[in-house]
């Protein structure tokens, strides 16, 4: 019940924020947790190693949470702790980008994905919960369709520093073609203005294709049929920053919610 008012709460606030100028302050906070542990869930092994497992690709092809982690998965992505991992990754990719002698043709890109990287679904996940059950497209398409899902504060800390270092910015995601133009009005309104190109997947063309190969392909064509060099690449999933063309430097994000393959 309190995590359901605390929803209605941030929905509420999103709705009543949703037609302003980029730069929206979207608030990830006011859902969070208040139980939930990384305790010991099967054959000794905690939820906090299982979790280190996930972000190290060494659990893999997993379709849910161990039901026994929902809590402990909750309490971290809507806690301080995700923020601060967050934090780090994005620091460091800022700080390889500041290294970077930008040439000033345009051609520099970095490529980001969006789900979980730019734009946040927890509002999402604390209403249906945290990847226990199997994934729901038709209820998870209707929450995109809102275009309400708030930035990740730290990943549009880093695109803006990255625009103001000359970098062109490419959004590569996995939402088809129908869902562009909530994409479009989703990042605007919360903060990300501008950009170079917005890829969204031809889901006939790459039917029974993996993220792998959709990703790598659509990387391969910006750099070798169109010209940009791609600097950095960051992403919440190991399949954003596998396969080929993956640019000079990947970075992953947290996520312990799902997985791509």
């Amino acid at each position: 019940m309190k995590t359901t008012v605390l929803i209605f709460l941030l929905a509420t606030s999103i709705a009543t924020s949703h037609g302003l100028e980029h730069g929206i302050d979207y608030k990830i906070h006011p859902l969070r947790l208040k139980s939930g542990s990384g305790g010991h869930y099967v054959k000794g092994i905690t939820c906090s190693s299982w979790r280190v497992g996930v972000e190290a690709h060494n659990i893999i092809e997993w379709k849910t949470i161990p039901q026994e982690c929902e809590g402990y998965v909750g309490n971290y992505v809507l806690g301080d702790e995700y923020r601060e991992d967050s934090k780090v990754v994005n620091r460091e990719a800022y700080f390889y980008a500041k290294s970077i002698d930008v040439i000033k043709d345009g051609k520099n890109i970095w490529v980001f994905d969006i789900d979980e990287t730019t734009l946040s679904n927890l509002p999402y996940y604390a209403h249906h919960g945290f990847g226990v059950e199997p994934y729901n497209a038709t209820a998870f398409d209707e929450w995109v369709n809102l275009g309400i899902a708030p930035a990740l504060p730290e990943t549009q800390k880093l695109y803006n520093k990255l625009l103001s270092l000359g970098f062109k910015i490419v959004f590569l995601t996995g939402r088809p073609q129908s869902q562009k133009d909530i994409t479009v009005k989703n990042l605007k309104d919360a903060g990300y203005y501008k950009w170079e190109k917005l890829i969204v997947k031809d889901v006939s063309k790459y039917k029974g294709k993996t993220a792998v190969t959709y990703k790598s392909n659509e990387r391969k064509k910006l750099e070798e049929e169109e010209g940009y060099r791609i600097i950095g690449n960051i992403g919440d999933q190991w399949s954003d920053i596998l396969g080929t063309n993956t640019g000079n430097r990947t970075f992953k994000l947290p996520d312990p919610l799902y997985y791509i393959a």
